[in-house]
């Protein structure tokens, strides 16, 4: 199966976006795919403390770094590579793959592409789809609404939907919901996975003292990001021929 590179990324901050790229990773371990990951946070990503095993941590302005995400996409034999992009950093990186040649390397079925962009609920986050849609061509795309708040998102009407997704030919939508504030800061603190946590696995991989009820919070929100990603396309794909016991 061709290699599978996923961006998680966003213009505007504040939207939740490790957050999806954390629940990417955990989504791939429930199902036993081998996944490795790039922060772009660099120096200190907030991804790699949740995933140091899998994590690096790059510069994706350094050369060199870049080689060392693209260049072993097939000698890694490592099925899927997640890149966590640097906030507000969605429409430089995207030019920046395009420079490099990346966004025609997918176009060509060298390997799959897909970008997660993550949106909050305003009108100024949903600007960014017309920004990057020049970039599109070639990779499946998926607009992740994350509610990182009480704040509702605001329907889509038909002639909200033509203006901001008339320029692309294929869009995805999942709907990442809230999780309890507690059970999240409470994963924060303790800096595992939400599998861990679930699972009341300390970082140590010793025996967790995680609230019960709070893992149960857990579990339900990762039951619901489940019944979203199956809808996506790629994901599936990589399901299908890119499972590792």
């Amino acid at each position: 199966m061709k290699p599978t590179l996923i961006l998680v990324g966003a213009d505007k901050g504040g939207v939740g976006k490790t957050t999806v790229a954390r629940s990417l990773l955990d989504y791939f371990a429930r199902k036993n795919v081998l996944t490795r990951a790039f922060d772009t946070e660099n120096p200190r990503g907030s991804l790699h403390r949740f995933y140091p095993a899998i994590t690096e941590v790059v510069d994706l302005g350094n050369v060199a770094h870049q080689m060392r995400i693209l260049d072993t996409m097939e000698t890694a034999n490592v099925p899927v590579t997640i890149v966590d992009l640097k906030a507000g950093n969605l429409s430089y990186s995207l030019d920046l793959f395009e420079r490099i040649g990346v966004l025609e390397a997918a176009r060509n079925g060298m390997f799959t592409l897909g970008l997660f962009h993550v949106v909050g609920p305003s009108i100024a986050s949903l600007d960014e789809i017309g920004e990057i849609a020049k970039y599109l061509s070639g990779m499946q795309y998926v607009v992740a609404r994350n509610s990182i708040n009480e704040t509702n998102f605001f329907e889509w009407d038909e002639a909200t939907y033509r203006k901001y997704f008339s320029q692309i030919a294929k869009t995805q939508e999942i709907n990442v919901p809230k999780l309890n504030e507690m059970a999240y800061e409470q994963v924060d603190v303790a800096g595992v996975t939400f599998k861990d946590f679930i699972d009341n696995r300390a970082a140590d991989g010793s025996q967790g003292k995680f609230s019960f009820v709070l893992r149960g919070y857990v579990r339900k929100w990762c039951s619901e990001i489940d019944a979203e990603f199956a809808h996506v396309k790629m994901l599936q794909d990589v399901l299908s021929g890119g499972r590792q016991q």
